[in-house]
C-alpha cells in the first residue's frame, strides 16, 4: 500500500496512525540514549581522573580541569612529593537532574614523601558536560594538600 500525499484514505489511517505512535515512542529514547552516553563517560572521566591521581600522575589527573580553568597556568606545584594512600568514593558521580553539571565526593588520604605523616581531605568535585567536546571537566579543580 502506497502513502500519498493527498487526503488519507479510511485504509491509510491505521497505518498513519501507526507511524505517528513508532515516532511518538523513539522521540524520548534519543533524550535517554544521550543521557545513558553521558553518564558512562561521566563515570569514564571519574575513574580515570582517580587513577591517574591515585598512581601520582598529577600532569593526567591536571588534564581532567576544565580547560579554561588551567589556561596559562601549570600544573601546581604543591603536588611534589605528595603520594596518594587512599581514594574512597562516598558518594557516587550524581548529574543534577536537566543539568550539565555532576557532583562527587570522595575521600583521599595522602602523605607528603619527606614527611611521612598520612592526611586526610574530602574533596567534593564538580564536573561540567562539554556538549561540544562530548567530555566530562571537572571544574572544581583538583584538590589541595596542605
Amino acid at each position: 500500500m502506497a502513502l500519498s500525499l493527498s487526503r488519507p484514505t479510511p485504509f491509510d489511517r491505521p497505518l498513519l496512525l501507526g507511524l505517528s505512535l513508532l515516532l511518538a515512542a523513539t522521540l524520548p529514547a534519543c533524550g535517554s540514549v544521550k543521557k545513558d552516553k553521558m553518564a558512562v563517560t561521566l563515570q569514564n572521566a571519574t575513574n580515570g581522573y582517580r587513577s591517574a591521581l591515585r598512581w601520582g600522575y598529577y600532569e593526567n589527573a591536571y588534564g581532567f580541569v576544565d580547560p579554561e580553568k588551567r589556561k596559562d597556568r601549570d600544573l601546581p606545584a604543591n603536588l611534589e612529593g605528595i603520594r596518594l594512600t587512599g581514594y574512597d568514593v562516598v558518594q557516587a558521580p550524581i548529574a543534577k537532574k536537566d543539568s550539565d553539571t555532576a557532583m562527587q565526593i570522595v575521600n583521599i588520604e595522602y602523605l607528603h614523601e619527606d614527611r611521612q605523616v598520612v592526611k586526610k581531605l574530602t574533596d567534593r568535585q564538580v564536573w561540567r558536560y562539554d556538549e561540544e567536546a562530548k567530555k566530562w571537566w571537572l571544574e572544581s579543580g583538583l584538590p589541595t594538600f596542605e
